[in-house]
């Protein structure tokens, strides 16, 4: 656990265990709290390694400032100086995803391996939509407002009856958080960062060999989205989950790490069949 200046800001990190390392690249909502459940399983091998984006978790708040998607872009590259590290293999979901892609056309040289969970290539007038519901709700200053606009449609059906009990409880943790004036406002900056994502015309400059996942009931960032990703990016793969949501890694745990540490890990990455 450890702070690094970031053009006079404080960002948050944290690593464990050794190997090749895996960056983690968190959702809009998430912070490095998120991975918890996935720490001893990517450290057992591999050199995990998680950030808080500026405006999460336990890095500095970007107050009454505004910003693009590009600060964080900038922000991992200096994580990666900051560890010493020429390359990392880089899975980002959702937000994280957009940074990830970022990165990878900015820095293609310090991505190893791109793994790109429930994301998009640019922020469609749907999702922007989407994101200025997310705001007002925000705005209003009423956490159970915010709650209820984000949290249902991050899951599958399927997934939110399977386990309403567990739901009820993230209710009961996330309530207090929404309704921090402090939080929202930063998820309002957060949110707005992304309004001008857009690689579609530069996805060829991804040099790394990516993988790209795709949940069947993703009703934030459908399957089209990442179908646009693989037919433009050079060495693309692409996995769908079936019966998932956006929040593929907390609803397909197992499959979410074995995705993430077989494509890390597999040896060679061209096959001579």
């Amino acid at each position: 656990m450890a702070f690094f200046t970031f053009e006079g800001k404080q960002v948050y990190y944290v690593t464990y265990g050794q190997g090749k390392p895996i960056l983690l690249l968190n959702g809009i909502m998430m912070s490095t709290a998120s991975w918890r459940p996935f720490i001893e399983t990517f450290s057992h091998m591999n050199q995990l390694i998680m950030v808080d984006f500026l405006d999460q978790g336990q890095s500095d708040k970007l107050v009454g400032q505004s910003y693009t998607q590009a600060l964080q872009v900038e922000l991992v590259a200096s994580l990666l100086r900051h560890l010493s590290l020429e390359k990392a293999n880089i899975m980002g979901i959702s937000y994280g995803g957009e940074v990830a892609q970022q990165f990878a056309v900015t820095y293609p040289q310090m991505v190893e391996r791109l793994m790109l969970f429930n994301t998009c290539a640019y922020t469609s007038p749907l999702l922007a939509d989407i994101g200025k519901a997310w705001n007002l709700a925000a705005e209003s200053h009423n956490g159970a407002a915010y709650y209820y606009t984000t949290i249902p449609v991050i899951y599958s059906p399927t997934y939110y009856a399977k386990r309403l009990d567990w739901m009820k409880n993230r209710e009961k943790v996330l309530l207090p958080i929404f309704s921090n004036p402090a939080f929202t406002e930063a998820m309002v900056r957060l949110t707005k960062s992304a309004d001008s994502h857009d690689v579609r015309e530069k996805l060829q400059l991804i040099t790394a060999p990516t993988l790209v996942v795709s949940s069947d009931q993703d009703s934030i960032t459908p399957i089209l989205e990442q179908k646009f990703m693989v037919d433009h990016i050079k060495d693309a793969h692409h996995v769908l989950l079936t019966d998932a949501g956006h929040a593929s890694m907390y609803e397909k745990p197992l499959l979410f790490a074995s995705l993430v540490l077989g494509f890390v890990n597999a040896p060679v990455a061209k096959f001579d069949i």
